[in-house]
């Protein structure tokens, strides 16, 4: 018996659902043969039907539903493009930014260079086992450092000097040029005797002064301060630090030696700080042997600030310029120089900081006052 002829016989006695699952046949394919033969519904069937329509209905609502969130949310992000597209277009269109002009050709004013020399010990032994291979001084480490520091001086204020009329540099010579003996580890330590020392710190400098006038048309102003290396007694003698200081010695030989050359003038004070006049900036010298600084919170600005209030009561200083800690440092109205022998034992004994060897650079503008600092660096 064919499937037709079953479901004529059978209809009535069995459901279509009943006579799909016997004849292997979906609902549909009976349905609509029962619909063609034109077969009345039975009750079961027909709640069957209705069944199938509310599922079909309620899947399309949950289609239709589903579509209109996705319709929603295409159109909120066309709308977000769409302001985003606006954005974009009024940047494009509304730039708010406006054109640099090149500035004219021709120099920017007038300006001072200051180069900070200081803190070299020239005859010191510091070997890589002191200090546990960061650093390395002997005479030979210091000509070549020496000589360094004089080449890119230059070169810096060449530099600076292509934008601004520098006519004069202020070599200031800080002083501990040498280490002399001033500790007892030092007698043993030291390549040289102390005024082996001198001589041989004084034709480095002698040299580099020699080198700058050779090379440019800078005229060199050289204020002078003896450091505490190189006295020759245990103790400073406030009133005649000179009178003991082999440095001071060093420094009236070296003007000596310049003495017919007009653009070299050395500033050789008898107190401790020298003055000099910049444009309307008084800048002070020294060595800042004078200045007590343990090592605290803040650093040198605490000491170095309080000591500049003190000395401003006597004379102001617009700038206030020193050696001695080996630290190269710009506290704004001071500049503290770094040192050319670098890390060494004594660094290491009292804990400070491996600073690299570095001198210290700046610019006096005439209407500006101090602008660029720079390191002078010996790499």
């Amino acid at each position: 018996m064919n499937i037709n002829e079953f479901i004529k016989k059978h209809y009535g006695s069995m459901t279509m659902r009943e006579i799909a699952r016997h004849c292997k046949v979906s609902d549909w394919y009976v349905r609509c043969r029962v619909k063609e033969f034109g077969l009345r519904p039975l009750v079961s069937d027909k709640i069957v039907d209705d069944i199938d329509s509310d599922i079909g209905s309620h899947k399309e609502k949950k289609e239709k539903r589903s579509t209109d969130t996705k319709y929603k949310e295409l159109l909120e992000r066309v709308e977000i493009q769409g302001k985003e597209i606006n954005v974009l277009r009024d940047i494009k269109q509304n730039r708010d930014t406006f054109r640099i002009e090149p500035k004219k050709e021709g120099l920017d004013g007038q300006a001072t260079a200051i180069w900070l020399a200081s803190d070299w010990h020239v005859g010191e032994k510091v070997t890589f086992a002191q200090t546990n291979g960061i650093n390395e001084y002997n005479p030979d480490i210091s000509l070549a450092r020496g000589t360094t520091y004089f080449q890119h001086a230059l070169k810096l204020t060449n530099m600076f000097g292509k934008d601004v009329d520098i006519d004069t540099v202020v070599l200031a010579l800080l002083g501990d040029f040498i280490t002399g003996h001033l500790h007892l580890d030092a007698v043993e330590n030291n390549y040289m005797a102390p005024v082996e020392e001198a001589l041989y710190a004084k034709q480095i400098i002698a040299s580099g002064i020699q080198f700058v006038l050779d090379n440019s048309k800078y005229k060199l102003v050289i204020p002078c301060a003896s450091g505490n290396h190189g006295r020759t007694t245990k103790f400073s003698h406030f009133g005649s630090e000179n009178g003991h200081s082999l440095e001071y010695f060093m420094y009236v030989s070296l003007r000596d030696q310049f003495a017919g050359n007009k653009r070299v003038e050395f500033i050789i004070s008898e107190g401790a700080h020298t003055y000099v006049e910049v444009y309307d900036y008084p800048v002070r010298f020294l060595h800042g042997h004078d200045m007590k600084y343990g090592g605290g919170v803040g650093g040198l600005t605490v000491p170095v600030n309080k000591a500049i209030a003190q000395w401003d009561k006597a004379r102001r200083a617009y700038l206030t310029c020193f050696g001695h800690f080996h630290q190269r440092f710009d506290g704004g109205n001071f500049l503290a120089n770094g040192s050319m022998i670098g890390y060494n034992a004594f660094a290491l004994s009292i804990k400070a900081s491996a600073e690299a060897p570095a001198q210290q650079m700046c610019l006096i503008d005439r209407k500006r006052g101090k602008t660029v600092v720079a390191p002078i660096l010996f790499t």
